[in-house]
């Protein structure tokens, strides 16, 4: 399973270049991880409220190319790897079939009190490829 996620690179990403400014590409990958958990019917304010949140445990990124401001970007992301209590998924922004930048994502789910709990089921549910 693949979700896509477009977005537009607007003045407001970039440096005084017109280049996307590095710390950029982390908040891109956030809203397509967000849109993805959220269309999967994972209602994050729902398990806000029950005392569970996600949380980014590891990220490991890489800087392929340069994005530039009115870019039209497109970020995949693909589940690598599952257990009860984490998820690490690959993420891909490119633009016109170039890739961009790429990282790999490890989340878990923790409660209040900080301790990891079991994935939601409708993420266990998923299907790795």
């Amino acid at each position: 399973m693949i979700h896509r996620f477009a977005i537009r690179v607007y003045y407001e990403d970039t440096d005084m270049g017109g280049i996307v400014y590095h710390a950029n590409y982390l908040r891109y990958i956030e809203r397509a991880r967000s849109d993805w958990v959220r269309r999967l019917g994972n209602d994050q304010n729902a398990m806000r409220e029950g005392g569970i949140v996600w949380v980014v445990r590891r990220i490991e990124a890489e800087y392929l190319s340069t994005a530039k401001f009115q870019d039209d970007l497109l970020i995949e992301t693909t589940i690598q790897s599952m257990t009860n209590a984490r998820l690490t998924m690959d993420q891909l922004v490119s633009r016109d079939g170039t890739p961009v930048f790429r990282a790999r994502v490890t989340a878990v789910c923790m409660n209040a009190a900080g301790r990891p709990v079991r994935l939601p089921p409708e993420i266990r549910a998923l299907q790795v490829t």
